[in-house]
């Protein structure tokens, strides 16, 4: 009886999934060698993806509001979250044990969530977001230029790397989608089978606009000769990969934005003031040895390069050697095991080579690069390594700051003062994360500040954060993810830079009419409804532009005194006639500021119940002038934004702000937010 024959992965394009033409190449398991899927993309027409990806997914995508597809995202996050099973269970058979499956799927799923969160919280319910105030180009005002972003009406191209199936397609694909950007999905060969499942998650979901992703299983055929100016690419992988992609005619002839986060030497620094029986040195061993076996090392934040004080290379070495010792390796199915193997056979020869020309280097502390007990496998039919931990003698070896062995592998490099760590640390020639393990702020100061413009990421770890530390190579979607130099010298993640990537930057120049108009904010100059007071109106009735003028209410000198009683801010410039009246800024006593923005309250707003539900807080209050006694005071306050919650029955209302006294001048100038009905209370 003959084996059956296993079909190719299939890509899912243009809203269908489609096999590939002819028989494709295989993929083994991690840890049996068994052939899992075979992989292909002959006969996928990569031209006709990206145009349905422009013509279909773009307006699909561009229906919803950036609350909207955050909305979405929390939504697909969910979902996942209750199918993890699923791709826990294929993972295994890349190699990765339950805990390196719960880094990479829940890490994934993080993403989609904090973007989710992130989306709401710092994004307008648009679909343009408003980059900054505006800016005054003439003397009277009528005249304003602003920036603001709006997404690209093109594809973001996203190819992957092998050692994260999950978290790298959705750490990719979350901004883009928050932005209102269509994804193609390209994911490594190797463990393609996990992102092709992931995806069939995504569509099975029903909750992605059309055209909203697809995925292309298999090579990248040619599909960058297809690329638009409208179009992006982000890729993770090699170095020398991204060389030759950042060159490809079509991205350089259409000058494509092209995003890169390649394998570098990451680095982690043991400081100079660790004594030997310290917690930091705990910390520091714990961390390496975690860093090594999470993924079997194949991380791309992985420490390849471990710093240590000369006195304490030793002891380091046989910390690490000891707990390394105690690391079960074999199926990850098997209890107790805690480290599976690389991702295929051809890795594991790759690590093995990079191993050998360390060894020229370094000698090896702790392991054996050919020979391994393995639990409950086959060592040479699975991709098993062992940890192997070197130990370099001289520090200025050349093999240690140019050569990465993805895998299980990191050296301990001595040094014997901060000058050579900073320069030895420079020599890997940027990298994507590093870490500095010290109890002195005053040494993490003087090195960080060396440190950074060769790191994308930099963690300082001590007893105060150990606990609440997600750890060296965590990347966090609040956070930049992507490093300088070697590293690629691109960006992934990064808050809301990361959504902004997918967007492009506009500078508009027109009146404040226009401007308020495009914007959908308030912008001073543009034209104001001073009809019925703003805050008898609902969301749905309220109109940017609407406004209430209130005013004057004279400031007396018992005003100020009674404020500085009630409060107890009995500063000099509100209570001391004779020293407010040296002050060089006042002359006399003034108004507290505090007072100011109370009677402006006092004047503009409409006491009743009605939409105005709750007052959320003050954004960007300046005060201008000084107020003295018998000034004044007249308020206006102009519905500036207006943002309806998606999940509740009020939004939030900004409101501008000014303060002037009896001469025009602006004294006091901010932004009240509040919560509003959108519809009229009964």
């Amino acid at each position: 009886m003959t084996a059956k024959a296993i079909a190719p992965l299939c890509s899912y394009v243009a809203g269908q999934w489609r096999e590939p033409s002819g028989s494709g190449s295989p993929l083994y398991d991690a840890v049996t060698g068994e052939e899992v899927a075979r992989v292909s993309t002959a006969g996928i027409d990569m031209a006709a993806a990206l145009d349905y990806g422009r013509h279909v997914g773009v307006p699909a995508l561009h229906r919803f509001t950036f609350h909207q597809r955050a909305e979405l995202l929390k939504s697909l996050g969910s979902y996942l979250r209750e199918h993890r099973d699923v791709l826990y269970a294929i993972s295994a058979r890349t190699g990765a044990t339950l805990s390196d499956s719960r880094f990479d799927v829940d890490g994934g799923i993080g993403v989609l969530l904090a973007y989710a969160s992130r989306g709401k919280r710092e994004l307008p319910n648009d679909n343009v977001y408003i980059e900054g105030p505006p800016e005054a180009l003439a003397k009277g005002g009528t005249f304003l230029g602003q920036h603001l972003c709006t997404p690209l009406q093109g594809v973001a191209i996203q190819i992957n790397a092998f050692n994260f199936p999950v978290w790298g397609p959705l750490e990719k694909f979350a901004p883009a989608f928050l932005a209102g950007m269509p994804s193609l999905i390209k994911p490594a060969s190797q463990t393609a089978y996990v992102t092709e499942r992931l995806v069939r998650l995504l569509i099975e979901s029903g909750l992605l606009p059309e055209g909203a992703v697809q995925l292309t299983s298999g090579g990248i055929g040619d599909l960058l000769d297809h690329v638009s100016p409208q179009d992006l690419v982000s890729f993770t992988g090699s170095a020398a990969t991204a060389n030759e992609l950042r060159v490809h005619p079509a991205l350089v002839d259409n000058a494509v934005r092209f995003n890169a986060e390649t394998d570098s030497l990451n680095l982690s620094i043991l400081g100079p003031d660790v004594e030997p029986e310290s917690s930091e040195l705990d910390l520091y061993v714990d961390q390496l040895v975690t860093e090594m076996t999470l993924k079997a090392g194949q991380r791309c934040t992985a420490i390849r390069r471990a710093f240590v004080p000369a006195a304490l290379r030793d002891a380091v070495a046989a910390a690490v050697s000891d707990r390394l010792a105690h690391v079960k390796v074999g199926n990850p199915a098997s209890p107790g095991v805690q480290m599976g193997p690389l991702a295929s056979l051809r890795q594991r020869e790759e690590v093995r080579h990079a191993v050998a020309r360390l060894s020229q280097a370094a000698d090896i502390a702790f392991g054996d690069p050919q020979h391994l007990e393995v639990v409950d496998a086959d060592p040479e039919r699975g991709a098993f390594l062992s940890p192997i931990l070197l130990c370099a003698a001289d520090p200025g070896r050349s093999e240690l700051h140019e050569i990465e062995a993805f895998g299980p592998v990191s050296t301990l490099v001595p040094y014997t003062s901060v000058a050579q760590v900073v320069e030895l640390a420079a020599r890997g020639n940027g990298s994507l994360v590093g870490s500095l393990v010290t109890a002195d702020p005053e040494i993490a100061r003087e090195i960080v500040l060396k440190l950074a413009p060769w790191h994308g990421r930099l963690l300082v770890l001590d007893a105060d954060d150990a606990k609440e530390s997600t750890g060296h190579g965590s990347p966090l979607p609040s956070l930049v993810h992507g490093g300088p130099g070697r590293a690629g010298g691109g960006e992934e993640l990064g808050g809301m830079r990361s959504v902004l990537h997918h967007m492009q930057r506009t500078a508009l120049q027109a009146s404040p009419r226009a401007l308020s108009k495009i914007s959908h904010r308030f912008v001073p100059g543009a034209p104001r409804d001073e009809g019925v007071h703003p805050f008898r109106k609902s969301l749905a009735e309220l109109r940017i532009g609407d406004s209430v003028v209130a005013g004057p209410r004279t400031v007396t000198s018992e005003d100020i005194a009674r404020f500085a009683e009630l409060t107890g801010d009995t500063f000099y410039a509100h209570t001391d006639e004779a020293a407010a009246k040296a002050n060089p800024l006042f002359g006399g006593i003034v108004a507290h500021g505090y007072l100011v923005v109370s009677l402006a309250a006092g004047l503009f707003v409409s006491p009743e119940p009605g939409p105005v539900l709750a007052n959320l807080g003050l954004d960007g209050l300046r005060f201008l002038a000084p107020v003295r006694p018998g000034d004044e005071l007249s308020v206006t306050l102009t519905a500036k934004q207006i943002t309806p919650r998606e999940d509740a029955d009020y939004g939030e209302v900004r409101w501008d702000t000014t303060v002037t006294n009896q001469d025009g001048q602006a004294v006091a100038t901010y932004d009240v937010l509040t919560l509003v009905s959108k519809e009229q209370r009964s």
